[in-house]
């Protein structure tokens, strides 16, 4: 079931510019992260405190199917917010090219977690300085994981 309401774009610029490109464009246009040239994919959650209608754009980590939501935030000593809102409302959207699916998101521990970090690592390795920083700050970086929802 599509994620509706009001959408809410991104306080932060050029986030909100790729969503708005790599939608406008169906995927073919702002679908890597800035000058890297690593793929991403877009993220649509409902926000846990507004309600509103949130869009992220993530590293693009896929495995059979099912995507990775790494919440590195660079490192930061802080979960990004969107971790929050998926916690609390796992319902998501994933668009990885022209059609959006529907999804619901997880988050892995132990075994499964590093071999998605393992995968999370191979796409982007500055994950692992990422990982020394947030450790260092006592943050273990959360590792969700969107599958196909059910109709």
């Amino acid at each position: 079931m599509p994620i509706e309401g009001q959408y809410e774009p991104s306080t932060i610029p050029w986030v909100a510019e790729q969503v708005a490109e790599y939608e406008a464009s169906g995927g073919t246009r702002a679908n890597t992260l800035r000058d890297t040239g690593i793929p991403v994919f877009l993220v649509t959650m409902r926000g846990r405190r507004s309600g509103l209608v949130r869009k992220i754009a993530l590293m693009r980590v896929e495995h059979d199917g099912e995507y990775a939501l790494v919440a590195s935030r660079g490192g930061a000593p802080d979960h990004p917010d969107w971790y929050a809102n998926l916690l609390a409302d796992p319902r998501v959207e994933i668009q990885d090219g022209p059609t959006p699916f529907d999804a619901v998101v997880r988050e892995v521990t132990g075994a499964e977690r590093d071999l998605w970090w393992e995968r999370a690592v191979a796409v982007f390795p500055t994950y692992a300085d990422y990982e020394v920083s947030a450790s260092a700050a006592g943050r273990v970086i959360p590792v969700l994981i969107a599958s196909a929802a059910e109709h």
